[in-house]
């Protein structure tokens, strides 16, 4: 799989940019950019878990708190600065359902065909299940419903200072988990193996190798945003549907695919930290400082979903806490989640 990314770096940066010169089709330049951001996001995460193992799990955690979902930042930024604050909500709203249904559920299914019965920390999925409802419940519905029946002005306000208390909150949480209560419930239950993992590059090239992907994915998601006016219209897909399933899996994808093989290795615990500690970092940090850094914007971004998005979401939060709250999962629990992805993007894409 890392000769195959390589592949598509190499590949993919400087057709980007040749094709970004020689104005060429947007059609042909939304696929290049697609793949090269793919390939582009697996080395930022390759990097920045080398430099977890090296720093030691509290800046381990911090690092991967901070970089776990910085591609689809970067293009939610650029999508903000071109004015396409629904693409920007959408994306939010794909990357929960993406996370807790997609990917959690194409885990669960993979990993339990190989294994009939698979099984992760029961204390961190309780801890996780309590945050995700007020993430994405509180936080989330709070403003839509108070939107009602205020004005523009007074919307913008509610939702930066509900933006300030989830990233405070999110900055608690880590500090809960890296330091104050660190290790707590690690080895609460029997059974479980230890792995000691060695990074896959040194301190050095994990930090070049992470700087330069970053830069070049800022450089192709720029390019990428300019894109989809274009293939929304060739394909009659509307702004919601390319935020929702589009830019929320090219943003993820990388990570996706890791998930699924940690739960093929029977590494469930892994697999489940991806899909629901991702999704707490969209809810809790990422949406709230879109919310923040849209202000310095022609347009600025309420923190206010539509009501299939909201519905959607909430939705999605409860069947994937119903489902991992015993710390135990099978393929069929997988394939629910799947075909709650699948029923959720098809009334997407029809709407």
């Amino acid at each position: 799989m890392g000769k195959i990314f390589a592949i598509l770096v190499f590949v993919g940066v400087p057709l980007s940019v040749a094709g970004s010169l020689m104005h060429w089709p947007s059609l042909v330049m939304f696929a290049v950019y697609c793949v090269t951001i793919i390939a582009l996001s697996s080395y930022m995460g390759r990097a920045t878990e080398s430099l977890a193992i090296v720093t030691g799990p509290r800046i381990g955690g911090l690092l991967n708190a901070t970089f776990g979902n910085a591609v689809e930042l970067i293009i939610s930024i650029f999508a903000l600065k071109a004015g396409l604050v629904a693409v920007v909500l959408a994306s939010l709203t794909g990357s929960v359902l993406g996370n807790l249904l997609l990917v959690a559920g194409l885990s669960f299914f993979m990993g339990g065909i190989k294994f009939k019965r698979q099984t992760f920390n029961v204390y961190d999925a309780r801890h996780n299940s309590a945050l995700l409802m007020f993430a994405v419940i509180v936080a989330f519905v709070v403003p839509e419903i108070f939107s009602m029946t205020m004005n523009e002005s007074k919307t913008l306000s509610l939702s930066i200072g509900i933006s300030i208390v989830l990233i405070g909150l999110y900055l608690a949480a880590l500090f809960f988990r890296l330091v104050t209560h660190r290790g707590v419930y690690t080895h609460q239950e029997e059974g479980r193996e230890e792995f000691h993992e060695e990074p896959e590059w040194d301190k050095k090239k994990s930090i070049i190798i992470l700087l330069l992907a970053t830069l070049a994915v800022a450089y192709v998601s720029e390019g990428l945003v300019h894109t989809f006016e274009a293939v929304g219209e060739k394909f009659g897909w509307s702004e919601l549907f390319i935020g929702v399933i589009i830019v929320a899996i090219v943003g993820n994808a990388a990570e996706h695919a890791s998930a699924i093989l940690m739960a093929m290795k029977n590494k469930m615990d892994v697999a489940v930290e991806i899909a629901v500690g991702s999704t707490l970092q969209i809810a809790m940090f990422v949406a709230p400082l879109l919310v923040l850094l849209s202000l310095f914007f022609e347009k600025p971004m309420p923190l206010v979903f539509t009501v299939p998005e909201l519905i959607s979401m909430v939705t999605a939060v409860f069947l994937a806490v119903s489902i991992s709250n015993d710390g135990e999962t099978n393929w069929f629990e997988g394939l629910t989640l799947l075909a709650a992805y699948f029923i959720m993007g098809l009334g997407f894409y029809l709407l």
